[in-house]
């Protein structure tokens, strides 16, 4: 038990560590590159703080544990918005950019009605995951369509306003070691995450709804925090609703395709209905003011302890 325990925190580390490395390394080379700051952080930091979830929903569902796989995602998604942007607001009120609130939030919520409706009947199959991947596309393509037109007035800077030093060999090993720490990491928190639940008894879909997604937010909570100290709201904000975007249409879709996802009715009854209750609360948060003040950042931290409060509250009662 102690040692799993062990390398589940060890697996969170390595994780933590390789989504960085990985962001570091891509937003470097996009600067060699010659690309946009904007097209970075909407693709290449997006990308690099969803990858945990993908690696990690990716290879329970090969181990057929398909309560962490996509409870991993619903937790993410609920953490991202409950933990990750209350504690950025705590920190310092959050500035919302209008844009938002026009186009990536209601994206964001329609994605999360489209996810629950398709899980209705207790399955993601492989054409429904299709449909997703397929959705990441036009996004992606969107914001490329809103830089290039300059809809997107939000300036997306690198989260850790790094210099590019190196070359593109420096920075392609260390995206190299970013993706090998990424698959390690994941690697040992499904493992030992899976061996905790069974010995603990406690479901692994409550595990993965709230130990493991909260280890694979890390990169979200770590960059929104940092964007936060620097006064970067559009960063902070803009972070956790792509990453939550991404988290649905490509590592849900990518991960239906892989391996049909079976759906819980518990999933279907509560953390579903969660996710799309965080995701609506955002809505009069942000357009209050056009800002997610200390307050309210207290209030969403509040209720995402709540909510795994009652999940723990469930299995010891």
């Amino acid at each position: 038990m102690l040692t799993n325990i062990i390398l589940f925190l060890l697996g969170v580390l390595i994780l933590y560590l390789g989504a960085e490395w990985l962001v570091k390394g891509s937003v470097r080379m996009a600067r060699l590159l010659g690309i946009t700051p904007l097209i970075i952080g909407l693709t290449v930091v997006g990308f690099g703080t969803s990858s945990p979830e993908l690696v990690v929903s990716m290879s329970a569902a090969l181990k057929k544990v398909d309560d962490i796989a996509l409870g991993n995602i619903i937790g993410s998604n609920i953490a991202n918005i409950g933990l990750v942007l209350g504690l950025s607001a705590l920190i310092s009120p959050l500035k919302i950019n209008p844009d938002i609130l026009k186009r990536e939030l209601p994206i964001m919520l329609l994605v999360s009605l489209v996810i629950y409706w398709m899980s209705l009947d207790l399955r993601i199959s492989f054409i429904e995951g299709a449909f997703l991947f397929a959705g990441i596309i036009c996004f992606n393509a969107l914001s490329y369509y809103s830089a290039k037109s300059g809809a997107g007035s939000a300036k997306i800077t690198d989260i850790e306003s790094l210099k590019v030093e190196g070359t593109r060999k420096k920075q392609a090993f260390l995206i190299a070691l970013g993706l090998a720490g990424i698959v390690g990491g994941a690697q040992l928190m499904v493992r030992s995450a899976i061996f905790v639940a069974r010995e603990l008894g406690i479901s692994e879909l409550v595990i993965g709804l709230t130990v493991v997604a909260l280890g694979t937010s890390l990169p979200e909570l770590a960059a929104s925090m940092v964007a936060a100290f620097r006064k970067e709201s559009d960063i902070s904000i803009g972070n956790v609703i792509g990453s939550n975007i991404f988290n649905i249409l490509m590592v849900i879709g990518i991960v239906a395709m892989i391996s049909p996802l079976k759906v819980s009715s518990e999933t279907l009854k509560l953390e579903f209905p969660v996710m799309i209750i965080f995701g609506l609360a955002l809505y009069p948060i942000m357009k209050t003011g056009l800002t997610i003040s200390r307050i309210e950042g207290a209030i969403l931290t509040a209720g995402y302890l709540g909510f795994v409060g009652y999940l723990f509250g469930q299995i010891f009662s």
